[in-house]
């Protein structure tokens, strides 16, 4: 008859981990930051990827809002010409989407905004003659040049507002924006812009939900 040996415990050292282990572990492990005694805690940074976009392209030239000029008798207009019928092309090509969508507005809350303008390339980039259609070796790849991105941020979320997609354009608390040729982007090969608006949720870093 074969005898058959029962197994051996296993030691406390393979199966727990010793006070003296447990408490370097814990030690070296990183503290989470607290806020200081009396403060909220920080929210967390915003993810650009949070909450539903409404996306739409608008067809027309991006045009600078921001430098005026006087006319007489205390009025000052626009310097650019091109400002108002940007400001309504923004306008209407919202309204439209909105309209499409059914889409609840004013939207409220914090916003995430992301625009892609895209310009003409001047006619100056590009060779003569037969080749018309080619870019010379020194065109450059992008405008970094006028107008100011800045300024057209500007006359676009005026024509946001105007068409009622928020309350003020003080909502918006993150803005990515980019401007380049139309002959570069990929998602409008036209004139225009590529607009997205999304409400952000923050998070509360201590919250679980």
């Amino acid at each position: 008859m074969t005898r058959t040996e029962a197994p051996k415990p296993r030691s406390r050292q393979q199966t727990t981990t010793s006070p003296a282990a447990a408490g370097t572990t814990a030690r070296n492990a990183p503290t989470p930051p607290r806020a200081p005694a009396g403060q909220a805690p920080s929210p967390t940074p915003i993810s650009p990827g949070e909450g539903a976009a409404i996306t739409f392209p608008v067809f027309g030239t991006p045009a600078p809002q921001g430098s005026k000029r006087h006319v007489g008798a205390g009025r000052m207009v626009e310097s650019s010409a091109k400002v108002k019928p940007w400001r309504e092309a923004v306008k209407w090509a919202a309204l439209a989407h909105l309209g499409h969508r059914h889409t609840r507005v004013p939207l409220t809350g914090p916003l995430a905004v992301h625009i892609t303008f895209t310009l003409h390339r001047p006619k100056g980039h590009y060779r003569t003659g037969r080749n018309a259609h080619l870019l010379r070796d020194a065109a450059p790849a992008l405008p970094a040049g006028k107008p100011d991105i800045d300024k057209l941020l500007r006359s676009t979320f005026d024509g946001l507002g105007e068409a009622g997609m928020y309350a003020d354009d003080a909502q918006i608390v993150y803005v990515a924006a980019l401007k380049c040729y139309a002959d570069t982007d990929r998602d409008l090969l036209e004139v225009g812009a590529l607009i997205s608006v999304r409400q952000v949720h923050v998070k509360d870093p201590g919250s679980t939900a």
